[in-house]
């Protein structure tokens, strides 16, 4: 039985242009790409978009993959620089429109929890994404928003299981003290 190529082997090839190896880096790590735009933008057609530039800009870059590194984490990186990129064209767009009108809530909503539930989740995103180093956000989402488990995380980034226990427990202790208070 035939072993699946590492991650190192798969990117040696796709620096060599191909195909077929790119095909399976992407259906390795689209999921988890994917997941962390969905994250950052809350949006699952946009989060998707985000997904096809990434991988396209890893394509159109391959000459310069590194096999030594943690290809989920240039993903990642790159995914998080296209994500800020898209919100930045956003909001330069919608502060040219013009303001429009929120839409009215309907008798179902509490006006009041869907805020404190938005500035909730806005907040920790806030955190997540700026008071997080690189890799202690990325061992952080694949943990509590992938599932995977600290071996898990620890195989796919090729560090230690003690390290994954470490940057998360970093992260739980940013986040709680962020956001104190909001708690």
């Amino acid at each position: 039985m035939e072993q699946p190529p590492t991650e190192a082997q798969l990117l040696e090839k796709v620096r060599n242009s191909s195909v077929e190896d790119f095909r399976v880096l992407f259906d390795r790590y689209q999921p988890i790409v994917f997941r962390h735009a969905l994250f950052q933008v809350r949006e699952p057609e946009l989060a998707h978009d985000i997904v096809q530039e990434t991988f396209l800009r890893i394509w159109e870059h391959r000459f310069s993959l590194m096999p030594n590194l943690s290809f989920l984490a240039y993903a990642l990186r790159i995914a998080g620089n296209v994500g800020r990129d898209t919100f930045r064209y956003r909001n330069t767009r919608e502060r040219l429109k013009g303001r429009l009108p929120q839409p009215a809530l309907s008798e179902g909503d509490d006006p009041e929890a869907a805020l404190q539930r938005e500035m909730l989740e806005t907040q920790l995103a806030t955190i997540i994404n700026k008071e997080l180093p690189e890799r202690c956000r990325t061992i952080f989402l694949l943990s509590r928003f992938e599932r995977k488990t600290n071996r898990e995380i620890a195989e796919l980034l090729g560090i230690s299981v003690r390290t994954v226990e470490h940057q998360i427990n970093h992260a739980l202790k940013t986040v709680r003290q962020n956001l104190k208070g909001y708690l």
